[in-house]
């Protein structure tokens, strides 16, 4: 069974409304539309009406057909309400009430995002279409970051096709697709967030490695001390928050997932080649490494998973299929 066949009986329980701005495109109807079938979430797409006829008439499904409600975003009478309480998050940086209505009626990814804010859809998914930046633009004016949390960060799920030496069929990946060149604190960062990601995608104890070319020592240089001194800080963070959450480092990547090879380099390490969660010491090595383990190891990359936002809102590949964005439903469902 595929992670996302195991996540979506979950998913279907939790019953929850995910906003898909994105109705000019028909990959977001026919994701829409097959998230309403199978019931996974209550689906709400944003669209004028030319769009969401012309979309539909492209992916040959109508959301009507599936129940699926639309929200015309630049007519809405919801406008009011969402311009007004983006007016109060942004008045401090020097925005006027004019400037908040014409944004969040211009601008999709703010009327979505505004939605979220005020539980009106307990998640968003978008970006087959508006660029990661403005994505994440928006989500951080928006939404903002979780209690705890300073920095926002990805992870991939890795299905894997083969079970690690100890057993798991799914690891965590992170940063792979945010933050360049994470210093040691923001490195601590990105693991509390997936940490958290983990804890709430697979619901299993999460398992952190903290990646480096050396292993307790066994090389020194200023990137070892940077993995070292974050795996340190968020031992003591996670202690401190009484978080249920086993971490290690810095290890190297055989260390962290095969056993023999932790006995051996690890000897009494928390982590004896059963890590679950891998902490890359930069976005380089940790991209680098996915499509690595995706394209010659035969795993399915699900992501990037934005993490430590206050509520989930998910960004998609401009090069995503509708079933990809279904896929992001419905992790995004459990993230919330």
């Amino acid at each position: 069974m595929s992670i996302l066949d195991s996540m979506i009986p979950r998913a279907k329980a939790a019953n929850k409304t995910i906003v898909l701005p994105e109705g000019m495109d028909p990959r977001v109807i026919a994701a829409a539309v097959k998230a309403a079938k199978v019931g996974i979430c209550t689906p709400i797409v944003l669209g004028t009406p030319g769009e969401i006829a012309a979309s539909e008439s492209a992916a040959g499904v109508t959301l009507a057909s599936a129940g699926v409600k639309v929200i015309d975003y630049t007519t809405s009478d919801l406008l009011p309400k969402l311009a007004g309480a983006f007016y109060e998050k942004r008045k401090a940086k020097g925005m006027t009430e004019a400037e908040a209505l014409e944004t969040v009626k211009g601008k999709r990814l703010y009327f979505g995002n505004m939605m979220v804010t005020l539980d009106l859809a307990h998640g968003m998914v978008a970006g087959s279409i508006a660029s990661t930046g403005d994505m994440l633009r928006s989500a951080f004016h928006c939404v903002g970051m979780a209690k705890g949390i300073k920095l926002a960060s990805s992870t991939f799920i890795m299905d894997l096709k083969t079970p690690t030496l100890s057993g798991d069929t799914t690891l965590l990946f992170a940063d792979c697709a945010v933050n360049r060149c994470p210093t040691s604190e923001e490195l601590v960062e990105i693991a509390h967030a997936t940490a958290i990601t983990y804890r709430k995608l697979i619901d299993k104890q999460p398992k952190l490695a903290f990646l480096s070319f050396s292993s307790k020592g066994s090389a020194t240089h200023e990137l070892v001390d940077k993995v070292r001194i974050a795996a340190e800080l968020t031992q003591k963070r996670f202690a401190e928050l009484g978080l249920d959450a086993i971490v290690d480092g810095e290890i190297q990547a055989d260390t962290a997932i095969v056993p023999s090879v932790s006995a051996s380099k690890n000897k009494g390490g928390a982590i004896q080649g059963d890590a679950n969660v891998l902490i890359f010491p930069d976005l380089q090595s940790g991209n680098i490494c996915y499509k690595l383990v995706e394209r010659l190891a035969g795993a399915k990359a699900l992501g990037p998973v934005v993490q430590g936002l206050a509520k989930p809102v998910n960004d998609l590949s401009r090069g995503c299929s509708s079933d990809d964005i279904f896929g992001t439903l419905c992790l995004t469902v459990l993230q919330s």
